[in-house]
């Protein structure tokens, strides 16, 4: 099979948070050195790119998400001559470089929302955010009930009695995209970046910029936020879609021309891209934002949440593969990320994250993976009083918030803080983290980290395997999924709990999320919890 020009169509992307990857410096922190020094290890998985959550100037109260500066590197992580450096060893190491890109919103401590607090109301400076008067006999009531997705209500007041809205942490004011200021400021980051050589960004709230009836409430605010948490589980799968198809901050058809705009800077470049982050219902909405004069990729979120359960994964596969092809775009699949449960803390079981892992390398399409899980790794626990997500801290701790996936890595585990830095890390290390270390996992032939290398080793060089070829799912009892690729593989996935026979035509079994797999004279053995790869 052909693979497409396009380098970012099939790419096998590498997803770093930066405070947690490796710490250079020795202040408990990760950092762009830290990164530079990691550079032969993410070569060596297989991937083709990596993708840094941000890494901007900024007070850190959401994950450096809260940016003061988008053209500047914050001290925690280095400088920008530390970034360029980044960027010149990545690539000859043979990786390309995505930033993240943040246009919902700005940090309080950015030079326009500071002018914007010291300006009137009516203000130029205030029209670059939403500055709105307050319902009630003298303005102390909210705009409108809208909540923010880190719980409480979407607005703060200032001193003059004005709100302004922030649909995250209040020191996260939303910008106005209705004003053309927002608009010349990012295009001006946009060069920026593409100038000093990174390969693409990830859009953060990609599917936010545009707001509209801002004045008017919203049937069920509180069903609604929790709706919005990728990771909740209390709402219904009925409940999310009614409530992501109403919204009147999301997913707002304004936001393409934004794109499009952008679209033609990007256009300027050679071999460049964008994914962007949306979580919009229906998913037949997400084509809107990668039509040719839009965006390059989007996540689907399907399996950041899909259960494991052939049924379940057929479907969502099958609709966001189709429903993807009528824009001609590729899909791209994502296990987890830096704001949901590790693989494996969500499954349960290492046997099915693996199985799942499998199985998703074999779709067509590109691939996300987040670091640490190649090993493996967990989620980690850790007390209230350590936790740093603004989510925990709004709560009081009833909701524990994303910190449990930000951990930092384990490098060693025959080093302090498994080598992660000389000095105590930002979030605890569990003890257990010992078990997944780099440099244990990298001697172990069994080890996650080398199944997932052999995978991506198989999906890079396999004419089968990347790319946007044809899929084809073969009829098989409940409980396993199986389907081709052409030229000359087949996936088959069990389920269930217990072992699986199957008739099928194939020469040899290319590769397993795990052992007792057994195949003769046409007829598969299958263990419980695990996929194979057979060379039909």
């Amino acid at each position: 099979m052909m693979k497409h020009d396009s380098w970012w169509r099939d790419a096998v992307i590498y997803q770093i948070y930066p405070r947690s990857f490796r710490d250079a410096n020795g202040d408990g922190e990760g950092d762009l050195a830290g990164v530079i020094e990691g550079l032969p290890y993410l070569a060596s998985l297989g991937i083709d790119a990596i993708w840094l959550s941000p890494i901007y100037r900024s007070p850190n109260n959401d994950g450096f998400y809260d940016v003061a500066d988008p053209r500047d590197i914050d001290p925690l992580f280095g400088t920008l001559a530390d970034a360029e450096l980044l960027i010149k060893e990545a690539h000859a190491a043979g990786l390309k470089v995505i930033f993240d890109i943040i246009p919902n919103h700005f940090s309080s401590d950015h030079i326009w929302f500071q002018e914007a607090m010291r300006a009137a109301p009516g203000s130029a400076a205030r029209a670059r955010f939403h500055f709105y008067d307050g319902r009630g006999e003298s303005g102390e009531l909210t705009p409108n009930n809208w909540n923010s997705l880190f719980t409480g209500p979407a607005w703060t007041r200032l001193p003059d009695g004005q709100w302004y809205l922030h649909l995250f942490d209040s020191s996260q004011p939303d910008l106005n995209w209705d004003n053309p200021e927002v608009h010349a400021d990012f295009e001006k980051t946009l060069r920026f970046w593409l100038d000093l050589g990174i390969d693409g960004f990830r859009i953060d709230v990609s599917h936010g910029l545009v707001k509209e009836d801002i004045l008017v409430d919203h049937r069920d605010p509180d069903l609604l936020t929790k709706a919005l948490r990728i990771d909740t589980t209390d709402v219904t799968a009925e409940q999310r879609a009614d409530l992501l198809s109403d919204m009147p901050f999301f997913d707002r058809d304004g936001v393409h021309e934004i794109y499009r705009e952008w679209r033609k800077i990007f256009n300027e470049y050679k071999d460049r891209m964008t994914v962007g982050e949306a979580f919009v219902y229906p998913t037949s909405r997400l084509a809107n934002y990668v039509r040719p004069d839009e965006l390059h990729q989007i996540f689907n979120f399907d399996f950041l949440l899909i259960e494991w359960d052939a049924a379940k994964i057929r479907e969502a596969a099958s609709r966001v593969i189709s429903e993807l092809a009528t824009v001609g775009a590729p899909p791209t699949w994502a296990l987890n990320n830096h704001d949901s449960p590790r693989l494996v803390s969500r499954l349960g079981s290492l046997a099915k994250a693996r199985a799942l892992a499998l199985l998703t390398a074999a779709l067509p399409g590109s691939l996300y993976i987040y670091q640490g899980e190649e090993l493996g790794l967990p989620d980690g626990d850790m007390p209230v009083s350590a936790r740093k997500d603004p989510i925990a801290i709004r709560s009081k701790g009833a909701d524990l918030g994303r910190d449990g996936c930000r951990v930092p890595l384990p490098w060693s585990a025959h080093q302090p803080h498994f080598g992660f830095s000389s000095h105590t890390p930002w979030l605890p290390q569990m003890s257990s983290y010992g078990d997944y270390a780099i440099e244990s996992e990298v001697s172990d032939p069994e080890s996650s980290l080398n199944f997932y290398k052999k995978t991506l080793e198989i999906r890079k060089h396999h004419p089968a395997l990347g790319g946007e070829g044809q899929i084809t799912f073969l009829e098989s009892e409940p409980g396993v999924l199986a389907f081709t690729r052409v030229p000359g593989l087949v996936v088959v996935a069990n389920t269930t709990d217990g072992s699986i026979q199957m008739k099928l035509e194939a020469q040899s079994i290319l590769h397993q999320s795990g052992h007792g797999v057994n195949y003769v004279a046409d007829l598969l053995d299958l263990p419980a919890h695990t996929t194979v790869w057979l060379q039909r």
